[in-house]
């Protein structure tokens, strides 16, 4: 019996009744989704309704973030990774949500060990007890796609390496099976979302679906793993305060991974760290240099960095308040090329200058903005975000008049609304990890303010502490604005020209929005009007004559359509 809806699905998965039902669950709650969201968000504020509809909001979407949280607690696999990815974004989606989806990582059940033993020797090719010395029935971490368990080298692989302690890492058995079923439905989703335009217009929804596909697949592939703990490492070989585990070759395989054990305090257990006399605001400092080192300078950075993926090592040699951040899970990794790090770079240093303009002309660059776009108002909203908020910490955020807050959020979400933003594919991944740095900062030192990390980081990058990456995007800066420059008195002349023939258009997207909207509404009124006409003139002719009447009173639908249909914000 084939699985409705989706036919790259493979026989194997179509022909298992169990596959089958996971992915008519998750295909049912997002269409259900999707249908109140359209009702509440489209449909009601088309009939006046958009106040009611707003007060409600925040309770609508804690009950369905508690139904997913359900569904994926229950469902494990890609469905955890999606509601991990829901609870970090901080900046988009209100506390109430992300707290709803908190946690989910902690309560995947583990495979039996019966289980991950015959996993394990399929892969090695050889007995458990022989490949290693000792393996910890009791699973140390029970992820959604894997389980590690702690245990000792045989002696002469010891030998050789010179540690004996590695944590292992086994694949769940058929999870290829589970990942596949739930990209075929999220691949479908982002295929619904992708006909909305309210959606597509700021973002390619499948794009991003292949993203998240892509990570995922190198997720379930531990040889992708181990080959990107040895790049990372190499990227930090000369950096003391960055540190990774070892992987044991001899020991690995496609669904099985070995790495020597670097387990050290979690890092934002702060009571640990404070009695063994590290400051946590220097934990914090160091982890978003390490971060910026990652994005800006490497180029590939850890995509997964939440608090149970980084240990705070203390320092070798009983250095007082010494350590060094030591990563692990390496299966999320994102890669940046030349061309979008000098776009961040350029935002970087724009943010560490408060400059809004520079703002501006960085995200165009960066391809978040449009070209298209007005950029006057949206540059006078970040000069004024600049001028009063720039600088401040979470806490100093915190102690602001609650109802300033509110309204320059609401400024700055109309002038936003009427500019062409979007998010390009490359971005999933950076969001995610600049969101979770961001917790992890903030829950080891709440004053901790991450513009005091930016400037300096940008200072070192303009003094060259990029190396020779660095050099050439000055360069290639230098070159633009000389060109710029260059190009100055013909523009200028050309401006002259155009004002002395009254060419000059002066435009304000607040107010041509506003004059979409009466536009909108003087048309919609007019079909309304339309529409009541022909019903009534077709239920006054029906009794006499009831050809006429009934085509009267079928083409009054047409106007309704016009004048109350969702899909007009298409």
């Amino acid at each position: 019996m084939p699985t409705p809806g989706d036919e790259s699905l493979s026989a194997e998965v179509k022909r298992d009744p169990a596959l089958r039902a996971r992915y008519r669950r998750i295909m049912r709650f997002a269409a259900r989704a999707l249908v109140q969201a359209w009702w509440f968000e489209l449909v009601l504020p088309r009939f006046g309704l958009a106040r009611l509809a707003a007060r409600g909001r925040i309770r609508r979407l804690q009950r369905l973030s508690r139904r997913f949280h359900d569904l994926a607690a229950d469902l494990g696999g890609l469905m955890i990774k999606v509601g991990q990815f829901l609870s970090s974004r901080l900046d988009v989606l209100p506390p109430e949500i992300t707290r709803e989806l908190e946690g989910l990582q902690d309560e995947v059940a583990p495979e039996p060990f019966t289980a991950i033993v015959a996993q394990a020797e399929r892969e090695l090719g050889i007995p458990l007890d022989r490949a290693y010395a000792f393996v910890d029935p009791t699973p140390i971490a029970a992820a959604s796609l894997g389980q590690a368990h702690r245990a000792r080298l045989s002696p002469g692989i010891a030998a050789d390496l010179g540690f004996e302690d590695v944590v292992i890492k086994v694949l769940r058995p058929g999870i290829e099976q589970i990942v596949e079923v739930d990209l075929a439905a999220l691949r479908r989703v982002g295929r619904w979302l992708s006909r909305v335009k309210l959606v597509n217009r700021r973002t390619d929804a499948p794009a991003l679906v292949e993203e998240f596909a892509t990570t995922s697949l190198e997720e379930i592939d531990y040889v992708h793993e181990a080959i990107n703990v040895e790049r990372f490492a190499a990227d930090f070989a000369d950096d003391q305060r960055v540190g990774t585990p070892v992987v044991v070759w001899e020991r690995s395989a496609r669904r099985l991974l070995t790495l020597s054990d670097v387990t050290a305090f979690k890092i934002t257990d702060v009571a640990a760290l404070q009695a063994a006399g590290i400051d946590p605001n220097a934990v914090a400092a160091e982890l978003a240099r390490a971060t910026f080192e990652q994005i800006f300078v490497a180029g590939f950075f850890h995509a997964d960095p939440h608090p149970g993926n980084i240990f705070v090592t203390p320092a070798a040699g009983g250095e007082l308040g010494g350590f060094a951040l030591t990563f692990i899970d390496f299966g999320m990794m994102g890669e940046i090329d030349d061309e979008l790090r000098d776009g961040l770079r350029q935002f970087i240093f724009a943010v560490a200058a408060r400059d809004a303009r520079g703002w501006v002309a960085a995200t165009q660059r960066l391809g978040v903005l449009l070209p298209s776009a007005d950029t006057v108002e949206l540059e006078r909203a970040i000069s004024a975000l600049f001028d009063r908020f720039g600088g401040m910490g979470v806490a100093e955020l915190t102690r602001i008049d609650p109802r300033e807050l509110e309204a320059f959020a609401r400024q700055f979400s109309e002038v936003i609304r009427t500019l062409p933003f979007q998010l390009p594919e490359s971005f999933l991944l950076l969001i995610r990890t600049i969101s979770l740095i961001s917790g992890v900062t903030s829950a080891l030192n709440r004053d901790f303010n991450m513009w005091d990390a930016v400037d300096p980081f940008a200072r070192t990058l303009l003094n060259g502490g990029g190396g020779g990456a660095t050099a050439r995007s000055l360069g290639r800066e230098a070159v633009s604005i000389m060109s710029a420059l260059a190009r100055l008195p013909q523009r200028v002349d050309a401006l002259a020209t155009r004002i002395d023939r009254g060419e000059l258009a002066v435009r304000s997207p607040e107010v041509e929005h506003r004059l979409r909207v009466i536009d909108g509404s003087v048309r919609r009124t007019t079909s309304a009007i339309l529409f009541a006409a022909l019903l009534i003139g077709g239920i006054l002719l029906r009794p006499s004559d009831e050809v006429l009447g009934g085509v009267l009173m079928g083409v009054s639908a047409v106007p309704l359509l016009h004048a109350v249909a969702p899909w007009r914000l298409r």
